[in-house]
């Protein structure tokens, strides 16, 4: 007989039991360790074990889901607004449909009861509060297309498809930058400098990204002025991505108003993988929207090739 509780202190080495058995599911940090969560899950200040769900058949545990929230929008503090069901995890030796589903209903029981109008099936940014590093690659990418189960389970629940999240990978010892007039100009006109540890910009960053190392590149204008664009790198170590030697994942681009459409964001892409590659790194890895036409053009630009896939789903509550 099933039945659902919430998470206890003793569970961790439970959870750990949980994920270890899915070590035929791709995208999932292999191996996992009780050291791992507490870092990157029940370490977080806004863990809620009441929307950390267990799932056990009579004694026996057989998966867990969590649910949780994303920041507000100052990203200074949490916000109850939308509910994000972050992972379903269930062994694949027990009744794993039926075990989902009960696991779902208690999460979304959980998150309707803090307040929330909207539930979002997959964490994927800004709603991944949890899970950064160990689920999808260098970030959540929502629900991947490898994980059969969680797919048919929104579907069957009321959910609809929001976005759909490509997964892209680059090995840099073939890389080759563009060259062409316009960065040949860009050459002249910036200075690429890199940061080590840069500030966070928000409480929500630190929290979501303080375990990792990160570094940052900016394109200064020889002439001064503030960065042109400015590009965020996170360190993948394994065990925490699927990826062939040292890894860096980015994060975040952004491009200042006046100088987008010049191709800038190719000139310091180009740099910055140039500059990884003679530190030692072998592979960069990075997500888009599959409907961002332009993101999908430049990563192609740069080499970058799709390796998974994940969906993001949404419901009102």
């Amino acid at each position: 007989m099933l039945r659902y509780r919430t998470f206890h202190n003793s569970d961790p080495p439970v959870l750990a039991d949980i994920w270890r058995s899915r070590t035929a599911a791709s995208g999932w940090t292999q191996p996992i360790s009780v050291d791992l969560l507490e870092q990157m899950v029940f370490g977080k200040p806004y863990f809620d074990g009441a929307g950390l769900i267990l799932a056990l058949d009579e004694k026996r545990p057989v998966g867990f889901a969590h649910g949780a929230f994303g920041p507000s929008p100052s990203q200074d503090r949490i916000s109850a607004e939308t509910g994000v069901t972050c992972l379903v995890a269930v062994r694949p030796d027990c009744r794993e449909a039926e075990v989902a589903a009960g696991l779902l209903r208690e999460s979304e029981q959980y998150l309707r009861s803090r307040g929330a109008k909207v539930l979002q099936g997959g964490a994927a940014r800004p709603l991944a509060p949890f899970y950064f590093g160990l689920y999808g690659g260098s970030e959540p990418p929502g629900v991947l297309k490898s994980d059969t189960v969680s797919l048919q389970l929104y579907r069957s629940h009321g959910y609809a498809e929001a976005d759909q999240r490509c997964v892209l990978q680059c090995r840099l010892d073939s890389f080759r930058p563009p060259v062409d007039r316009q960065q040949m100009h860009w050459r002249r006109k910036m200075l690429v400098e890199q940061r080590a540890d840069p500030p966070l910009r928000s409480w929500w960053e630190a929290c979501l990204l303080g375990n990792f190392d990160l570094t940052r590149f900016a394109l200064i204008p020889r002439d001064g002025g503030p960065p042109a664009a400015t590009a965020t790198f996170r360190t993948i170590d394994p065990p925490c991505a699927p990826v062939q030697g040292r890894g860096e994942g980015l994060i975040d681009m952004e491009v200042s108003r006046q100088w987008r459409r010049k191709g800038l964001a190719t000139f310091l892409l180009s740099e910055a993988f140039r500059q990884l590659a003679r530190q030692g790194v072998a592979t960069i890895e990075t997500q888009t929207s599959r409907s961002n036409d332009a993101s999908l053009a430049l990563l192609a630009k740069l080499q970058l090739k799709p390796v998974a896939e994940g969906i993001v789903f949404r419901k009102e509550a």
